[in-house]
């Protein structure tokens, strides 16, 4: 793959064989960082997938300790007319149920987070198609099936995220800020680490083959990880 000038100009020097601790490997991704706004730090983790699963069942959430300030994080509540000033109150940016459904079956809004009561699950059963392969569907497992919608809303605009392994094996993250302090960054690997081992239900030397971390635009680098 061809890659920029500004891409090749921030790699120049790395040495793909070398291995970072996570606090080597935080301090050199923010050098590889050639985007005009502030970047994110992202987290590859590449699993090991137990036999008995299917790599795409593998799914959690995560809170993480220190705020990536994700104000931003669109969020739609399925529930019923009861409970909709709630999550409206809570901050949720769409809210409803039929006018809801048929707004995401023509495709005419995008969010990042959907969060349903449990009395409403049978009724967007029939979204499967358009939230189940982009990993939207709401799921107790993530708390995203919740009749306290407005502690979850609160929490997922706080950056917490829900997480699912693609086909291949790994889990893709976004863990903060590169403005964020280095230390920060380190507790929230360490968390989005944890919280993954704790979905696979094994320690890290069971659940983890690999570790990379980049910024959102730039080279990522290899982490020999440990806490």
């Amino acid at each position: 793959m061809k890659r920029g000038k500004k891409y090749n100009k921030a790699s120049k020097g790395l040495d793909k064989t070398v291995a970072y601790t996570l606090e080597e490997g935080i301090a050199k991704v923010k050098t590889l960082s050639y985007s005009k706004f502030p970047g994110t730090l992202e987290i590859h983790t590449s699993i090991k997938v137990p036999k008995d699963r299917d790599a795409k069942s593998i799914k959690g959430a995560v809170s993480l300790p220190n705020s990536t300030s994700q104000k931003d994080v669109k969020i739609a509540v399925f529930c019923t007319p009861d409970k909709e000033s709630i999550a409206k109150e809570a901050g949720a940016d769409f809210v409803g149920l039929d006018n809801l459904i048929k707004d995401v079956k023509e495709n005419k809004i995008s969010f990042d987070v959907a969060i349903a009561t449990p009395s409403v699950m049978p009724k967007i059963a029939i979204l499967g198609r358009e939230l189940g392969p982009k990993g939207l569907m709401p799921n107790p497992k993530n708390g995203t099936v919740t009749e306290d919608i407005d502690v979850a809303v609160s929490e997922y605009k706080k950056g917490k995220q829900t997480f699912v392994c693609d086909p291949t094996g790994v889990i893709h993250m976004g863990v903060g800020s590169l403005e964020m302090e280095d230390s920060k960054l380190v507790e929230n690997v360490h968390a989005a680490v944890a919280a993954i081992c704790d979905v696979i239900g094994k320690n890290e030397d069971q659940a983890i083959k690999k570790v990379y971390i980049c910024p959102t635009m730039g080279k990522a680098v290899k982490i020999t990880y440990s806490r």
